[in-house]
């Protein structure tokens, strides 16, 4: 990029915008590395020190219509029109373009040390704040960096967006990348980042190669943490007129069990994190749908073995958690026993379907390998922390525990727990910031949670499968920065995504984007004005972006660095491959076997 001096003269002058006439293009130097968003620096009429700072929106050609033979006729006039970004004055940019005195001399084109000086002013306040992972797209032979506010960048929630293909995961893995090796001194080990990446493709592994990776083999997620939402959404049937009944039945259950298994607990509700035995509470439902009772005393309950009269309802309770019974059938009077026999309240098939759900997602075994079986019943409070926020603890499965970055492979989740598993996993991580804060008065080691895909599990849609997702992740969107606990939203398909959780982003790098529905959803949420700028979106190169946000000095048109180590998400070579020769040692025996298991 070359400084330039020869000057277009400035025809307009308008509240957002300046339009620029170049009689002679060629005599405005540079021009041929002009494009839309270049920048233009319009000289101050009074204060020759003064510069206004514009970027370019769009090119227009002129054509003069004059008589036949007329000097004028079809001769060429070139208007630029730029959106006014900011005034430089004594070296240091601010932005508003209301200070320049008019008419404004001359325009040019905007130097090197001047587009330097913009990025430098908007670092200046503190050298720990300057955060940076991309240079100004249209630097050619000089390389100009565009360094970002890393506090307000990662505390306000931060969204990259574009198209497969345009560079999403390069761009996040060098985001984080960057952000775990910045450091305030020369310490040697880890600094004190912890992100946490929701990883739905298995692609950032290769980036962080000692990360803290956690696969559907190795993932403890202990089913006794889930609330309440959680519950419904894997055990009851959308739609069951008997929801709510089944719903305040298992709540009711679940307290009882707690009770039995905490006895040293002095409060135990429903929504305490403490353990409680999924099997049992199936024994206990099983019998309630089987139960029968005397039809005058509705404690004394009829089992094949003897009857036995009961305190209470809850020790009742608790004598069927042991296991599944059997059960006298009713009658109306009982030659053996000398009274009726009458069936219990829930055996009326209320909630059988609900049992026959709650037996299979127990006993199925993708489920119990990591949710549901001993290993999640024997991990504890502390220890379900730990293999989340990249802490070491004592256990066979974790490698490279300690690390700033922890990876959870979703790949192989199943897709009916999915939502499920971020929604506990997120829920947990916000509570964990919330009461640390309070407990401490401050977060020491505050968390950012990097959602990618995140329109397959926190889309707009209220279907039921969702709700509980989008609750963790809306909560942690509106109430997060307060505990030190952020939100890194990856998608795609942006106008597929919860509003509540990408209108709370103040920061966007939006990189190309092909489907109009998303290229306005983005252009409606960003939180500057840019007008037409906003449709360079579909012409953008792979790792290019639009910056744009409370952490940059000004928007801008990016070109992301390079990854020191890059995700395998790249495109597969199908001609390349296809031009060999025929692949012929298929493993279909072993591919179907990991399938099934």
């Amino acid at each position: 990029m070359k400084d330039s001096k020869a000057s277009g003269e400035v025809i307009a002058v308008l509240p957002n915008k300046v339009k620029i006439k170049v009689s002679d293009l060629n005599a405005f130097k540079g021009a041929e590395q002009l494009k839309v968003g270049s920048y233009i620096q319009i000289s101050d009429n009074e204060n020759s020190d003064v510069k206004l700072i514009a970027i370019i929106e769009s090119f227009l050609i002129e054509v003069s219509e004059g008589k036949d033979g007329q000097e004028d006729e079809g001769k060429r006039k070139y208007l630029i029109e730029a959106n006014p970004l900011g005034t430089i004055e004594d070296g240091i940019f601010r932005r508003g373009g209301d200070s320049i005195a008019l008419p404004p001399k001359e325009a040019t084109k905007a130097s090197v040390d001047d587009i330097k000086a913009i990025y430098e002013s908007g670092s200046r306040e503190s050298k720990y704040e300057k955060f940076c992972f991309a240079q100004l797209s249209q630097s050619s032979k000089d390389r100009i960096d565009v360094p970002i506010n890393g506090n307000k960048f990662f505390n306000k929630h931060f969204a990259i967006v574009g198209s497969t293909g345009s560079g999403k995961s390069h761009t996040t893995a060098k985001v984080l990348q960057n952000a775990t090796k910045e450091k305030k001194s020369d310490f040697t080990g880890l600094n004190n980042s912890h992100i946490v990446i929701f990883d739905i493709h298995s692609e950032y592994a290769s980036a962080f190669p000692n990360a803290n990776i956690i696969t559907i083999d190795d993932l403890i997620l202990p089913y006794w943490l889930l609330n309440a939402e959680e519950l419904e959404e894997l055990f009851l049937e959308s739609g069951d007129n008997n929801n709510y009944n089944q719903s305040s039945l298992l709540r009711s259950i679940i307290t009882e069990n707690k009770i039995v298994k905490n006895p040293s607990e002095i409060k135990v509700y429903f929504d305490s994190p403490l353990k409680f035995d999924i099997d049992e509470i199936l024994n206990c439902l099983q019998n309630l749908r089987k139960e029968t009772r005397h039809t005058e005393d509705d404690l004394n309950i009829q089992f094949v073995e003897d009857a036995i009269v009961f305190e209470s309802d809850s020790k009742k309770i608790q004598h069927y958690f042991k296991e599944s019974f059997s059960f006298i059938a009713p009658r109306r009077e009982s030659q053996a026993r000398g009274h009726g026999i009458s069936k219990g309240p829930y055996c009326d098939g209320s909630i059988d379907k609900f049992v026959t759900r709650l037996n299979t997602k127990i006993n199925s075994p993708r489920l119990r390998q990591f949710l549901f079986g001993e290993k999640s019943k024997e991990i504890s409070f502390e220890d379900t922390l730990r293999q989340f926020l990249g802490y070491s603890y004592k256990s066979e499965i974790r490698k490279n525990a300690k690390s700033n970055v922890t990876i959870i492979d979703l790949s192989g989740v199943p897709f009916e727990v999915l939502s499920i598993t971020v929604s506990l996993i997120s829920r947990l991580l916000f509570d964990y910031s919330y009461y640390y804060k309070k407990q401490v008065g401050d977060n020491d080691m505050p968390l950012l949670l990097v959602y990618e895909e995140a329109h397959k599990y926190v889309p707009k849609s209220d279907l039921a499968r969702f709700k509980s997702s989008r609750a963790s992740i809306e909560r942690i969107a509106k109430e997060g920065r307060k505990y030190g606990i952020s939100l890194a939203i990856i998608s795609q398909r942006p106008s597929e995504l919860s509003e509540t959780i990408f209108s709370q982003c103040n920061n966007f790098i939006a990189m190309r984007l092909t489907n109009p529905d998303d290229q306005n959803y983005v252009k409606r949420l960003l939180p500057d004005t840019l007008g037409a700028i906003t449709d360079i979106l579909p012409s953008l190169q792979s790792g290019e972006a639009l910056l744009i946000g409370e952490a940059t000095v000004m928007p801008s048109v990016v070109k992301i660095d390079k990854c020191d180590h890059e995700p395998s998400s790249n495109d597969i070579p199908y001609l390349e491959k296809w031009k060999n020769e025929w692949f012929d040692k298929v493993d279909f025996k072993n591919i179907t076997s990991k399938w099934i298991n």
